[in-house]
């Protein structure tokens, strides 16, 4: 996506002293956006933490057996949680034991290919024809869309393109031909491969002609 339009690591240093890993953003609030970061950027505040955590656990050890084993719990606790949210805990045969993509709240990539698929899928189902309400009820979810969507700069960025290409709704190909332009915009933007738009239907909606999606 596009720099972030009200806050980037290098923006905050000063407010953070430095805690923050470079490629984190911060939302509105202030606080590190997982939805504005992606995952390897967003693991490094478990690690930092973990790191911490551990250190503080062992400067505060005791000389009683009951402490010393409460703080190597403790430390072993703070080890395991680092590498969970580094996705590297691992089984008994070294399999992956851990999928952030299914068990974690989504980072900036996971959403964002979640967002593109409900859009393009909803673009290939609008009507063909639609009425003048049903024109007006998707200006209103698009919107609506640009105000609410997680990731903060991105969706300053949808509501800053859609004022210069606002949504085309006359019909089913103007709305999915519109979709596929704002994405590819953000493709161009990531350094990704444009998609073909006369391949809408087919990748939406139809599937391919050999019918290998049926």
């Amino acid at each position: 996506m596009p720099a972030p339009a009200y806050s980037t690591p290098e923006d905050n240093r000063e407010n953070t002293a430095g805690a923050l890993p470079p490629g984190m953003v911060l939302g509105p609030d202030g606080k590190p956006c997982r939805t504005c970061t992606d995952w390897k950027s967003w693991s490094k505040i478990g690690k930092s933490k973990s790191k911490k955590e551990s250190k503080e656990s062992k400067e505060s050890n005791t000389t009683t057996t009951t402490s010393q084993t409460g703080n190597t719990a403790s430390a072993a606790a703070a080890a395991a949680a680092a590498a969970a949210v580094a996705g590297a805990g691992t089984g008994t045969d070294g399999s992956s034991s851990f999928n952030y993509e299914a068990e974690c709240p989504p980072d900036k990539e996971i959403l964002g290919r979640a967002t593109w698929t409900f859009l393009h899928t909803m673009a290939a189902y609008y009507p063909e024809k639609p009425s003048a309400m049903e024109q007006s009820t998707m200006k209103s979810l698009l919107s609506s869309f640009s105000q609410f969507y997680p990731c903060g700069y991105c969706a300053e960025h949808l509501r800053q393109e859609m004022k210069v290409d606002p949504p085309k709704v006359e019909s089913r190909k103007e709305l999915a031909w519109w979709m596929c332009g704002m994405h590819n915009k953000v493709n161009e933007m990531l350094g990704k491969d444009i998609f073909d738009c006369n391949k809408l239907d087919e990748r939406w909606r139809d599937g391919p002609a050999d019918g290998r999606c049926d």
